[in-house]
């Protein structure tokens, strides 16, 4: 099992945590330089590890397209009718002897929503290519430039942050929606807690990467969000950075975060890793590994 990491490793192996999108490093004394090795002493004299200036980053921005732009704007605003459309459906069938059972519903919701989270983000941070057709530029660069540069989430607007997440929750609440065509008052009575479950699963796997999103930004967050984060309902800043310390390796889920540390104490995902790497020889994070060896 993958041992826990202490505050000094992941200072020492991810970018600064509130660093304002300048590639910054902690300060250190000449004693700890000293105590550096030489290949990351090396590494970080002649160019950024992390950050807007890494070359790799700035590669895989470069490949955000004019045609990529267009399907998350579509995406966006198609689920955000589809989001308004289902809440209105389901305040108006709410009735009060059905909250116990909606709210445990939406529990089961959210909790789903942060594996599910983890899924993805772990498919697309250690298999796959960029170079692969449609899905490479278009759906695994993001993870790539991720890793890279952290804090280029935080410079994306409202549309790049959430285009791809909003795609997923189109055909779900698509479908809820004709649920609540097709069905009797008292069906949908009947159905209520999964009813409940599936729009509260939705909400949170769509609004997952703007979740995530705040988990980089130190400044300038709501109020509101703040205290989520601090009650760990959303995925907290110093949660998540586990996550990126090299070789981003833990830590997947980016919802709430709550599945973190059960999955990594039952071995959750380098189980699968052993099983896939077992079987077809593919290496986990080689491509993630390729993009952070282009430093000049």
């Amino acid at each position: 099992m993958m041992m826990t990491k202490s505050d000094r490793d992941i200072l020492a192996n991810s970018m600064y945590e509130d660093d304002p999108n300048g590639n910054s490093a902690p300060a250190t004394t000449k004693d700890q330089e000293s105590s550096r090795p030489e290949a990351l002493k090396a590494t970080t004299e002649v160019s950024p590890r992390w950050g807007p200036q890494n070359k790799g980053a700035q590669e895989l921005a470069s490949l955000y397209s004019p045609g990529k732009r267009a399907q998350e704007l579509i995406c966006v605003y198609t689920c955000i009718g589809l989001m308004i459309i289902n809440l209105a459906l389901i305040v108006r069938h709410m009735r009060l002897e059905r909250i116990s059972v909606a709210f445990i519903s939406a529990l089961c919701g959210i909790i789903t929503a942060d594996f599910a989270s983890g899924m993805v983000h772990w498919a697309a941070d250690t298999w796959g290519s960029v170079d692969l057709p449609l899905i490479g530029k278009n759906f695994l660069r993001p993870f790539r430039e991720h890793h890279l540069d952290p804090t280029s989430i935080t410079r994306h607007d409202f549309i790049e942050t959430n285009g791809d997440n909003f795609m997923v929750g189109i055909p779900i609440l698509g479908y809820l929606a004709h649920y609540f065509y097709i069905r009797s008052p008292s069906e949908i009575q009947q159905h209520f807690g999964w009813i409940s479950y599936v729009f509260l699963c939705s909400i949170f796997v769509v609004m997952t990467n703007q979740i995530h999103k705040w988990s980089h930004t130190y400044w300038g967050l709501p109020r509101w969000v703040l205290l989520l984060q601090s009650c760990h309902i959303i995925l907290p800043r110093k949660h998540h950075r586990i996550h990126h310390v090299a070789p981003h390796e833990t830590y997947f889920c980016i919802t709430t975060g709550w599945l973190n540390w059960p999955l990594e104490r039952i071995r959750f995902w380098s189980t699968f890793e052993h099983i896939i790497e077992h079987c077809t020889g593919l290496k986990p994070r080689d491509d993630d590994m390729k993009w952070a060896k282009k430093l000049t």
